[in-house]
């Protein structure tokens, strides 16, 4: 099992590191892929992926993706476009299919396309930033790192229970070392590529912060991820990545931190003038 989860995770690692450089178009089409299978995985937990309310989603995704690439300008005005229009064509959806879906069928759709498809479009804005090609590393140093650091830290001196039912493993030692881990590996990484992202020691020192910050949200995404799977009784979202489980037991906490590394850039680009 460990053998085959570390294959897995350096071919991972490898895919990311090729479709990051690639950037652009590719990166565009593999994450909004990427959401697509998110989406029927999370829809499949209430046997919704073939569904109407699913088609609707897959559809409105596509879309997103799609008007992401033709609309560069206009990004933040057509997230809360596209969310808005999702949210009334899948309540057109349920109102007029009665009976058909449930109450928590609507909301869980309305949570796929959100918490898949919006939320994984982060990557691509932050990879499309002004040296995006180094700052899009910041979401998985403070996700991946920062789980690795909360593990180690976790198992050395974890003694208290963070949440037993959701995360049996997670500690509140091992969330104090995830946070330390993804500050200190943030600084570091920070002052390495100083020069190329034109940053000076306070920067370094705010971008340590908001990598603090950002892995106390990976934690918030990871039990979120949990609690999921904890109220409909699975184990894994799916079987796509071996060892690893599917897209959403991959990516839970990756989706959580792409926007606080996206929005930590804007802000100190304010802060800086």
């Amino acid at each position: 099992m460990f053998r085959t989860r570390l294959i897995s995770g350096i071919v991972l690692v490898a895919l990311a590191i090729l479709f990051i450089w690639l950037g652009g178009p590719v990166l565009l089409a593999v994450l909004c892929a990427l959401s697509l299978i998110g989406e029927m995985e999370l829809l499949r937990i209430r046997k919704l992926n073939k569904s109407r309310l699913a088609v609707v989603v897959y559809l409105m995704t596509v879309l997103f993706y799609t008007g992401f690439y033709f609309l560069p300008a206009a990004r933040d005005f057509f997230v809360v476009v596209m969310l808005s229009a999702a949210f009334l064509i899948l309540a057109a959806v349920f109102v007029f299919s009665w009976n058909r879906y449930s109450a928590q069928d609507l909301m869980i759709a309305v949570i796929a396309f959100f918490y898949v498809a919006v939320l994984f479009s982060f990557l691509y804005r932050v990879r499309d930033l002004f040296r995006g090609e180094l700052l899009v590393w910041l979401i998985f140093l403070t996700s991946w790192g920062a789980d690795t650091t909360a593990y180690c830290a976790g198992k050395l001196f974890g003694k208290h229970k963070m949440a037993p039912v959701l995360s049996p493993k997670k500690t509140w030692e091992g969330a104090v070392g995830g946070v330390v881990g993804a500050a200190a590996l943030t600084a570091l990484f920070c002052f390495i590529f100083r020069s190329q992202l034109s940053l000076g020691p306070v920067d370094i020192v705010l971008f340590a912060v908001f990598g603090a910050v950002a892995s106390l949200v990976s934690i918030v995404g990871d039990l979120f991820a949990s609690a999921l799977k904890r109220s409909y009784e699975i184990k894994d979202y799916g079987k796509l990545i071996p060892g690893h489980g599917g897209v959403l037991d991959r990516f839970d906490s990756v989706l959580f931190t792409a926007p606080v590394i996206y929005y930590a850039y804007i802000v100190l680009e304010l802060v800086g003038g």
